[in-house]
């Protein structure tokens, strides 16, 4: 496992619980509720994932969505029949959301510790939460097992670790800090395919599926980081879109996914590493 960092203010050394609220709230704030956005959902590589698995589930299933950030899947998986609990650590988001989208619901807490009652959830979906805590993602994955049904399904997802070029922009490796890089502060881990098997073996999961996804985004931060290329230029994205087609997702691609199950009975899993 890899830590990044990230820049921060001078004096800023607040828990990490307020700094994930405060820094996520801000990347909200910034960030319009939409509708159509909820309709792209089906189109997304996560959906495609998980779909095959939650055909399987009762139309009326328990579902969590933990980190629900902008609340698109909440709401896109609320309105085809399930019953979809979008769990947010920040408070101000969870009220823009309760707002936008009152046929859904949504509250604020922390998924190292959700509140909710064992064994309550036929599904648990989770796009890029588990790996922004410091301690490990331990606490996140043994909440999950602990409020999934015997026989339910945990979907996540983390970024990968594949490429020394896949860092997240401002980062720098946990070995080079010194004395001189104290405005820096954890931010995320990345996670090879053993290491996310085994953190949800160690869980308890039988682990089904292990992907790796969205081979633009790696892509993008190739140009950025070994070309120069700016993230925000039409021709950096453009490229990108290019080139993705014909690089190795095992190389580039930015995020593992993960398809995980509780275990009903002790039955022995076929673990597929694509």
């Amino acid at each position: 496992m890899r830590k990044d960092y990230i820049p921060v203010s001078p004096g800023g050394r607040e828990s990490e619980i307020t700094f994930i609220e405060e820094r996520w709230t801000d990347t909200w704030r910034r960030r319009r509720l939409s509708a159509l956005s909820t309709l792209l959902v089906p189109f997304r590589p996560e959906y495609r994932v998980m779909a095959p698995y939650i055909r399987q589930l009762p139309p009326n299933a328990r579902m969590l969505d933990g980190g629900c950030g902008l609340g698109e899947w909440t709401v896109n998986l609320s309105r085809v029949g399930y019953h979809v609990l979008g769990l947010d650590i920040s408070e101000e988001t969870v009220t823009r959301l309760q707002k936008a989208f009152p046929g859904a619901i949504f509250e604020r807490g922390d998924i190292r510790d959700t509140g909710q009652p064992d064994d309550s959830f036929e599904a648990y979906f989770s796009w890029g939460t588990f790996e922004h805590f410091e301690e490990g993602m331990q606490s996140c994955t043994n909440e999950a097992f602990s409020i999934i049904r015997p026989g339910g399904y945990l979907f996540t997802s983390v970024p990968f670790e594949n490429l020394p070029v896949q860092r997240s922009s401002g980062s720098y490796d946990a070995g080079q800090e010194s004395q001189e890089n104290r405005r820096w502060r954890f931010y995320q881990w990345r996670l090879t395919k053993a290491e996310l098997h085994d953190q949800l073996m160690q869980s308890g999961f039988q682990v089904l599926e292990i992907r790796s996804i969205h081979k633009r985004q790696g892509a993008v931060r190739v140009l950025n980081q070994e070309f120069g290329l700016p993230w925000h230029w039409l021709f950096t994205r453009v490229l990108s879109m290019i080139l993705a087609p014909f690089l190795s997702a095992d190389i580039f691609a930015h995020m593992l996914i993960a398809v995980a199950r509780k275990p009903s009975t002790p039955l022995r899993a076929t673990i597929v590493i694509e």
